[in-house]
């Protein structure tokens, strides 16, 4: 699209776009997907942080309201642990209200044992990064994102007492060659001119010399990684620590070679942000989608190797945003006592929508390895609390999610600005009132309106302005009073969404072009479009001099814009409408709240808010701006952490289980020489179900275990407490397959077809007692029943009524122990649903100790090198409590922890012994298609990608 030659070279607010032909395509966001709205300028990349003089409800603020003199006090009648978390966490407790200066957040929670240190991991640090002449970086200012680079500042300012470093991605690095005169020895290409035209509002001139950007490959040596690395560590805005994305490295120079930069961005764009703005992507073949999800966990994994390379115990790593969902995960994987708080800047979409990912199983667990996840509305957290409930079957409430043995806390924690420096920046500089007289001259005697939006169909633009078409078509006494000044920027989308972008400009100007044809004149147009990057003075100018702030947003995060326009209305009092689908909508209970799919209603609003008596005017602003003001970016990071610190003191994390590293569990197992396998089978390899006869093993169970057990390397044991009977039926024709029948009664080696009856010399005499025991509420439960094994007896109650089953099962377990117990060498066992009793010396935990003393062999019988050591690798999977007696054994084994795997299955939060843990059974089988090389399952392909430096071919079974 070509530009109309009047508007070339003048400020935008003085040189109205023509409405004849659709508007110049604007710049695009930067590299890694962030907006921009306005112009690069040569300033400083990040003022001082301006603090106002105010009480804050915050965990650092000041404030005299009386307060607890303990946390017991606070604590004190609370009924559960969510009702007590929320009674600390809300609770403004004597640390939390003393000022920042007078308290140590170490001396705060003595318990946490605190280093003071903050690792802030966001997708990219606030610069632009320039390698010119190779050899030497520039570093240019990032736009986008500026509540969440304020927040970082603050921390890094001497107010705040923490000592913190900011971990992001370089960005895409600009390879740039320049002459001694700093020009561009070289022009551009024909594909980097149409790229650059595409993005400009003043087209690309071949003949002038431009810097020479090589988009083909970058190389960066190991010395100038060293001196970008050390000029961001002593850097004047704090400390920062890039994560390097290379294509590759090089064997001889240890260069590592970038070549496609956006491929990092592609999975969090393309999938996550259009999914979590409810927009669905038209469906492909997979292969792209299967590349970018690799590509997706490869990066989450970089980010987590360098924050480990920088981590001190007492650390608090705070993961940002939806281009970082794995990394909690992945770093409880490596520390499973680390600190992680994670917020979410995006909206999270309804389970409905959310289930439609293909790795939503993955994503929710990434997330669940923090201790903390914050959400900037309520109804973002309780979509996401949903999601773990019917996706992964975990319990949730209000105040978090019970997963993998510890409580995870959910909250809501709306974003702020730096309204202390906006008001400085729009009130005490002498070229924002300069713009403001011209732009009241330009504009004297109508109502304006203001709108700033990204170019996407979220924003709402197109809703806006058939909005203001309604409020035009039914007010006509306003048509030449009232204008329209909507400034927009472009958003940086993959290739196959330009299409559908190009579409969405084409409506956005022809939208324009009928409100303006129907109800403009020669000397008027009621919508000034400006789809470009405005100067910030200018940009504030308008905020000041606007008499209505319109937001329509369809689906949105936290719309900065509506609290910097209540900042700038600090004199005019202009109402502000907001969509209620923006996060900022809770937060801001006194704008005027729409739904922008309701054009009618809108119209109303826009005539409501500009006949709005003055004095209303001034109240409901002075409540917004209070609040603005007062829920700042620093109260906001404050209470996010404050937050994440009572969490982490009113709840125990040291139980808290990781999701099992199949990285680690890959990279182990190819290096080991001899491997053992020893699998639970209910709960484990099949689903439990009412009907325990119908459990049967799969197709693709049976072919998952005969293929680990062909490997001479691998032993693979069934260690079950099914009955011989049901084993052999179904899995003794498996040959190379160990079986152990009864929790370890009766064993069958592998290559063998004899049993040997561990328990043979015992006397069984117990069994009448129990069996009568059994008998009696057999009869009395309806849909229970009595299953008689060789040694064990187990009565199974789950096609009984729920609450009439667990009544009768407390009875008769203690009936048994008070019977049967007291007078013979058995336990009695609770497992899902069922109670048995079994000898006392014969359970899983002996059966694990004798075949990891029957292969673990070395020189002199204790625990050796794996270049000395048969035994190299231990997989250990079960679900229920008796299986709690193979993890505690080989917790007590000579075997070294790095080579044993012990993992829990199922979605409760017990707290359990086991190191590792895993979602349900088909997670089971797609871990043992890992390790047979399977490439289909997308839950392997990170681990596979990682492991073989490549992404595996999805025909390979």
């Amino acid at each position: 699209m070509s530009e109309s030659p009047a508007f070339r070279g003048k400020s935008a607010l003085e040189s109205p776009i023509s409405t004849k032909s659709p508007p110049p395509v604007t710049p695009g966001v930067d590299a890694a997907g962030f907006s921009a709205y306005t112009e690069r300028q040569n300033t400083p990349l990040a003022k001082p942080f301006h603090r106002p003089h105010h009480d804050a409800d915050s965990y650092f603020g000041g404030s005299e309201t009386p307060r607890p003199v303990s946390p017991t006090m606070v604590a004190a009648g609370a009924k559960s642990p969510e009702e007590l978390l929320r009674r600390l966490s809300l609770s403004k407790s004597s640390t939390e209200g003393t000022s920042s200066r007078n308290v140590d957040p170490r001396a705060a929670h003595p318990n946490l044992n605190l280093s003071g240190r903050i690792l802030s991991a966001t997708f990219v640090v606030p610069f632009n990064i320039k390698f010119i002449n190779d050899n030497q970086w520039e570093l240019g200012q990032r736009k986008g994102t500026s509540a969440l680079f304020d927040s970082f500042s603050y921390l890094s300012s001497p107010e705040s007492k923490w000592d913190h470093t900011l971990i992001g991605w370089t960005g895409e690095i600009t390879q740039v060659t320049k002459n001694r005169r700093g020009l561009g020895a070289a022009t551009l290409n024909d594909a980097q001119r149409a790229r650059l035209r595409a993005a400009a509002p003043v087209p690309v001139d071949p003949k002038q010399k431009q810097e020479a950007f090589d988009t083909a490959e970058v190389q960066i040596p190991a010395s100038n990684r060293a001196s970008l690395e050390r000029m961001l560590e002593k850097h004047a805005n704090g400390k920062y620590v890039p994560v390097w994305l290379a294509d590759k490295e090089e064997d001889q120079t240890k260069n590592y070679v970038l070549k496609d930069q956006r491929r990092w961005t592609r999975y969090s764009q393309h999938e996550l942000y259009n999914l979590f703005h409810y927009i669905q992507n038209e469906p492909g073949d997979g292969r792209s989608a299967r590349k970018a999800w690799a590509d997706y966990y490869k990066m989450n994994r970089l980010f987590a190797d360098r924050i480990l390379d920088i981590y001190k115990p007492g650390d608090i790593v705070v993961v940002h945003d939806h281009q970082l969902l794995l990394l909690p995960s992945l770093l409880r994987q490596k520390i499973p006592s680390i600190y992680v708080g994670f917020f979410l800047h995006i909206p999270f979409p309804s389970s409905e929508l959310y289930r439609c990912l293909s790795q939503r199983k993955e994503l929710l667990e990434g997330v669940l390895g923090a201790n903390m996840v914050g959400f900037q509305s309520y109804s973002y957290s309780r979509h996401f609390s949903s999601c773990c409930t019917r996706i992964l079957g975990f319990d949730s409430s209000s105040a978090g999610v019970d997963a993998y043995g510890a409580h995870v806390a959910v909250d809501v924690f709306p974003i702020g600005i730096n309204a202390a420096a906006i008001r400085q920046a729009a009130f005490d500089n002498p070229s924002v009132e300069d713009k403001l007289q011209r732009i009241r001259q330009i504009y004297a005697g109508k109502k304006v309106i203001i709108g700033r939006d990204r170019l996407d169909t979220v924003r709402g633009v197109a809703q806006k302005l058939q909005a203001f078409e309604k409020f035009l078509e039914a007010n006509e006494q306003w048509r030449d009073k009232v204008v329209l000044i909507q400034i927009t920027s472009a958003s940086e989308r993959n290739p196959d969404q330009e299409k559908a972008d190009k579409k969405y400009v084409n409506k956005i100007a022809n939208l324009v072009s009928r409100i303006n044809g129907k109800y403009g004149s020669m000397s008027s147009s009621p919508v000034q479009h400006f789809p470009q990057y405005l100067d910030r003075d200018e940009y504030l100018a308008l905020l000041r001099i606007a008499d209505l702030g319109l937001i329509t947003s369809v689906r949105d995060g936290m719309n900065t814009t509506s609290l910097e326009y209540v900042i700038c209305q600090k004199d005019n009092h202009g109402p502000l409408i907001l969509s209620e689908f923006s996060g900022t909508a809770g937060s801001l209970a006194h704008a005027i709240h729409v739904n922008p799919w309701d054009s009618n209603g809108v119209a109303d609003a826009i005539k409501s808010a500009l006949t709005t008596p003055k004095e209303i005017r001034r109240q409901q602003h002075e409540k917004l701006y209070n609040h603005v003001f007062s829920n700042d970016t620093q109260a906001w990071t404050s209470k996010f952490l404050g937050r994440l610190l009572t969490n982490l003191s009113s709840f125990d994390q040291s139980f808290a289980t990781p999701l099992l590293d199949r990285t680690r569990l890959l990279e182990t197992y190819r290096s080991s020489k001899k491997r053992l396998f020893m699998f639970d089978y209910d709960g484990t390899l099949t689903p439990i179900v009412k009907d325990p006869m119908l459990a049967t093993p799969s197709d693709r169970v049976l072919r998952n275990l005969k293929q680990l057990a062909e490997d001479p390397n691998n032993e693979v044991w069934i260690i079950s407490g099914r009955d011989q009977a049901f084993l052999d039926e179904w899995m003794g024709h498996l040959s190379n397959l160990g079986l152990s029948a009864e929790h370890g009664s009766f064993l069958r080696s592998p290559r063998s077809d004899k049993w040997e009856n561990v328990a043979g010399g015992m006397d069984m005499t117990w069994r009448n007692e129990v069996k009568e025991i059994f008998e009696s509420y057999t009869e009395r439960t309806l849909g229970s029943a009595l299953e008689i094994k060789k040694v064990a007896l187990t009565w199974h109650y789950r096609g009984a009524d729920p609450v009439l089953g667990e009544y009768h099962a407390r009875k008769c377990q203690r009936e048994l122990e008070d019977k049967v117990a007291r007078n013979w060498d058995v336990e009695v066992m609770t497992g899902k649903a069922n109670l048995e009793v079994r000898p006392r010396f014969v359970n899983k935990g002996e059966i694990a100790k004798r075949l990891v003393n029957q292969y673990f062999t070395s020189s002199n019988g204790v625990a050796s090198p794996i270049a000395d050591c048969e035994l190299g690798f231990v997989l250990c999977l079960g679900d229920d409590f008796t299986d709690e007696d193979m993890f505690r054994s080989l917790r007590q084994s000579k075997l070294p922890a790095d080579y044993i795997f012990s993992v829990t299955v199922g979605a409760s939060s017990k707290q359990t012994l086991a190191s590792w843990h895993l979602l349900e059974p088909s997670d089971v089988i797609s871990v043992l298609g890992l390790l047979n090389g399977n490439a289909k399952d997308q839950g392997n392909l990170g681990a596979l990608n990682v492991v073989e430096g490549k992404i595996p071919d999805a025909s390979k079974v």
